[in-house]
């Protein structure tokens, strides 16, 4: 004879229950779960009943788990977890006509932004979301279908295509050029540092590309800047000259707004990419942009041409990943 499965208790006993246990608060637990204290409370006592033995003990100003509480509590919270993600992902699912991005902001403003009018006057029936952050976005928890990362990965567990790799040289506002002839000019120049490639290794900095260059300037003098696209923005207004990434530059440069004059770049092994979860460019609005994004990206190749590509000695450093 079949046995029959044990009955749970009703969902919003358990809910009230997680969360109690997570903040051993009645009062905060009520705060987040949006209910009054007394209403979750009369939660708690019913899953008690249910259950034929407490959960809590009643303190003065405070509650704590009794043995069979403790049992219960981390059960609770990973099947919460557990469904929280399982509604996430077939909500994404019926979402036919969003699709969300993750991306770094200096890639989001600098390449993305202008050549988005393209995507969107091909694909109007997708409704795109941006998150522009460095940090690595979870595509679960923060509920995002597409990342464009930068760095050297390995990115375990999901599905990733190279977009393309970076290299770096000086760049400068037209006006500028004029000035700086030839690199050995630079010697007089305001430099301008995106420190948001330092964890490059090889380094690409001004110190690495002096050196290639047979430069003597200490290279470490200057203007520094967090975000690339600051450096850049500030480059083209005449500020400075920047050790621009190309990738970030492109449109600026091909738009006469940035100029590179010298043909000596550095290159790294660091790479963009195109990471989503497997299986989700089984998605039409997930595999048209990843299409669109991989012919734009072999747009790019033509900008390396007549340069002399170098790479300076690694020096170990401990490599981080980024959102680019």
């Amino acid at each position: 004879m079949t046995e029959k499965p044990e009955r749970l208790p009703p969902l919003t006993a358990l809910r009230a229950f997680e969360a109690a246990a997570r903040h051993l608060s009645f009062a905060r637990a009520a705060a987040e779960l949006n209910v009054t204290p007394a209403a979750l409370s009369f939660q708690i006592k019913s899953l008690e009943e249910h259950l034929g033995e407490p959960l809590f003990r009643r303190l003065n100003r405070a509650v704590e788990l009794t043995e069979a509480g403790r049992l219960l509590a981390p059960g609770a919270q990973e099947g919460f977890a557990a469904l929280g993600m399982a509604w996430r992902a077939a909500r994404r699912r019926a979402r036919t006509g969003a699709l969300s991005i993750t991306a770094g902001p200096a890639f989001t403003a600098k390449w993305l932004a202008p050549r988005l009018f393209a995507f969107a006057a091909e694909h109007p029936d997708i409704e795109l979301r941006f998150a522009a952050t460095l940090r690595i976005l979870d595509f679960e928890r923060d509920d995002v279908d597409v990342a464009i990362r930068f760095g050297y990965g390995p990115d375990e567990g999901l599905h990733a295509e190279p977009l393309f790799d970076e290299w770096v040289t000086p760049m400068m506002a037209p006006g500028l050029a004029r000035r700086y002839p030839e690199p050995e000019a630079l010697a007089e120049a305001t430099l301008l540092h995106d420190d948001s490639i330092a964890f490059l290794d090889p380094p690409c900095d001004w110190p690495a590309w002096f050196s290639a260059a047979g430069v003597a300037r200490n290279g470490s003098t200057g203007l520094r800047f967090s975000q690339a696209d600051h450096a850049l923005d500030a480059a083209q207004a005449g500020t400075g000259v920047v050790m621009g990434r190309l990738t970030l530059a492109a449109k600026d440069l091909q738009a006469g707004r940035l100029v590179a004059p010298y043909a000596l770049g550095l290159r790294t092994n660091a790479n963009f990419r195109f990471v989503c979860q497997h299986g989700a460019l089984e998605r039409p609005q997930v595999r048209a942009f990843r299409d669109w994004i991989l012919a734009e990206s072999a747009k790019l190749g033509d900008l390396a041409e007549g340069r002399v590509l170098r790479s300076a000695p690694a020096q170990g450093r401990v490599r981080r990943p980024t959102g680019g």
